[in-house]
Parts: structure tokens; sequence; C-alpha cells
């Protein structure tokens, strides 16, 4: 199962523009705050027609702006999981899974059947027949996640289906997804927020920001090369752009970064922060790279901290609380800042 879209459209200020072509696996789409996510999903769910362009699920054609085809969400073969749920209040647990079977004229009996195995699978058979009001935010999505999957969808759409659960339920929820994904065929595309999410449930990555697809790949890969800063925050590297010349990479300040690379011409260089060493006077050392900056913000990172350092080399750097104490982070100010060649990832633009 498959599916194939190349598209375009415009909602208020968004210029939405991508090609997708996803097989049977689960691929993530993360990107900030208004990148085009949730309008991507609900494009290829047929409710906000594309402007340009088409979308095939499983070699079938379900819209095609060049012929005036459009078939509605309902024929697309398509489940989606929104991220608020959206169960039919009237209805109780099993009556909103069995829905969309009844609405493919599955009898009733049989439709019913179906559903109280589903409740089963994600663990909330023992409330077939509890209102929507009478769940939890957990409950609910594990009920919206059976209604979504009890057609057998060619197509899955999750719509950051962890965001409206209280973080107690998250940590089972995701394992209830994981299995469900796992074991269930098709195109599943999930967005989210979360790092973490992402690389517990999908097996790629797409990184969407304003409207455009700026990375994709397998999670590994994107997450250890980021092409974009917002990745590399993501992912908690240090992402800078220069010009390679076989031995160093010049930044648009002009500095220098020597690094270990047989790069020609534009370039990404990729750095932890805790690679980073910060001295309140220039270094003496082995590190090849050192730079003068300022301090400027100070902000908790588990037992250590991180620190923004401002300068003809942007950076933040990860050290530990007795550093801070010694070199009196807290009060910002100069700094210089030193890394080694050797942990230093150069590659293409």
């Amino acid at each position: 199962m498959t599916l194939a879209a190349d598209l375009a459209l415009s909602l208020g200020s968004l210029h939405l523009e991508l090609r997708l072509d996803i097989g049977d696996e689960v691929v993530a789409v993360v990107g900030p705050n208004g990148a085009g996510k949730t309008t991507l999903l609900r494009a290829l769910a047929g409710l906000i027609p594309i402007d340009r362009g088409h979308v095939a699920i499983d070699g079938r054609v379900v819209e095609d702006t060049a012929t005036n085809l459009n078939l509605p969400p309902e024929e697309r073969h398509i489940g989606f999981v929104f991220q608020d749920h959206l169960l039919f209040a009237n209805l109780n647990a099993v009556q909103n899974v069995a829905f969309g079977l009844r609405a493919r004229h599955v009898p009733r009996q049989e439709a019913r059947r179906r559903a109280l195995e589903w409740l089963d699978r994600v663990g909330l058979g023992q409330a077939a027949s509890l209102r929507p009001r009478q769940l939890s935010g957990g409950q609910a999505q594990r009920v919206a996640l059976a209604r979504a999957l009890v057609t057998e969808p060619a197509v899955l759409l999750l719509d950051e289906p962890l965001a409206a659960v209280d973080a107690s339920a998250r940590a089972e929820l995701r394992h209830v997804l994981r299995e469900e994904l796992g074991r269930t065929p098709g195109s599943r595309l999930l967005v989210t927020h979360d790092p973490i999410e992402a690389a517990a449930l999908a097996d790629q990555l797409v990184v969407l920001e304003g409207g455009r697809i700026t990375q994709q790949g397998p999670l590994a890969e994107v997450t250890a090369r980021p092409k974009s800063p917002w990745v590399a925050t993501m992912v908690g590297l240090n992402l800078l752009s220069g010009v390679a010349d076989g031995t160093a990479v010049t930044l648009p300040s002009g500095e220098h970064l020597v690094a270990p690379c047989t790069n020609h011409g534009p370039v990404f260089a990729a750095f932890r922060p805790n690679a980073v060493t910060l001295h309140r006077a220039r270094p003496d050392g082995s590190a090849r790279n050192t730079w003068p900056g300022t301090a400027t913000e100070l902000f908790a990172a588990g037992d250590r901290a991180r620190i923004r350092v401002d300068g003809p080399v942007p950076l933040i750097a990860e050290v530990t609380a007795a550093a801070v104490a010694d070199l009196d982070l807290a009060a910002g100010g100069a700094i210089w800042a030193a890394l080694k060649a050797t942990e230093i990832d150069v590659y293409p633009r």
C-alpha cells in the first residue's frame, strides 16, 4: 500500500508545496508551528481541496486538479486520528468504533463484534458502554485509534495523537500506538512536535518548514546530519553553514573552522554542545578552534547547563554545574569557546 502526492495549496499566509511518496511504513512529519503539518494531513484526507496537483492511494488517484477529480474523504480509504479525538458525544465507545463499519454497510452485529475486538486490542474492552464524557483523555484517544483502524485503511493519518493526553497516560498510549502501528499494514503518517515520539514510532522523518520539505530520510540519518537550524535545535546539535576548502570551513563571519573534512564548496558543520569548552581567558591546549564571544543566556539541561554564546561563531555549549560556578557563567559576559577539530562533522549542504 502506498501514498503518493504532489500538491500545492494556499491557506491564509501558508503556501504548501511538496511531493510525498510513502510505502508500507511509518513516517513522522515534524516542523515548527505554522509549517503546514496539519494542513497537509487534512489535504491528503480530502478535508481541504488542493489548488494544484494530485493524490494517489495504493495506485488509485483520489484527487487530481488536472481532471477535476476530487473524491470525498469517505471514499479515500483513509483513517484519521485527530488530536482532540472528535468522538461522537451521543455514542458510546463501541458505537464510536463501529461507526465507520456501519457507514460502509457492514451488518450491525458484525460491526459490533469487530469494534469490540478492537477495543480489546487497545486495552479498553471494559469501557465499551461508556460515553466520551466518561472517558479520560488517554482512553478517548484509544477509542479514536480503534475507530480509525477498524476499517483497515490503506492510509492512516495521525495528527499529534498524544498532544491532548496527560503525562501519566502518554507513555502507556505511546506503547499502544507503537504496537498497533507496527502490525498495521499501509502508509502511516504521523504529525508530531516531539522528537522522542518520532523516534519511538517512526521509520522515516519528513521535516516540513514554511510549507516545504527541507529534509527527509531515515530517522538516524536526519537527526545525525541536520540541514536546517530548526532540525539541529530539535536534536540538540549546533549547526553552522560555510564553504569548505578541503581542510577548513570559512563561515559567513569570516572565521575559519578547522575540521577533518575533504569537502569542497557549500557545507554544514555540526557538533554537540557538550563538545564545546568555555573559558574566561583565551585557552591553551589541543583544541584547533577557539573563538571569543559573550555568554548571553543560561538554562538548565538536566544535571548540566546550556550556555548561549553570541559572537563571530554563535553556538550553544553544555557544561557541568561545577563549570557554571567556577566560571561564574550565570553572570554572563566575555567568554572564550574552544572546540576540537575531531568533534566536528562536515557534510554537503
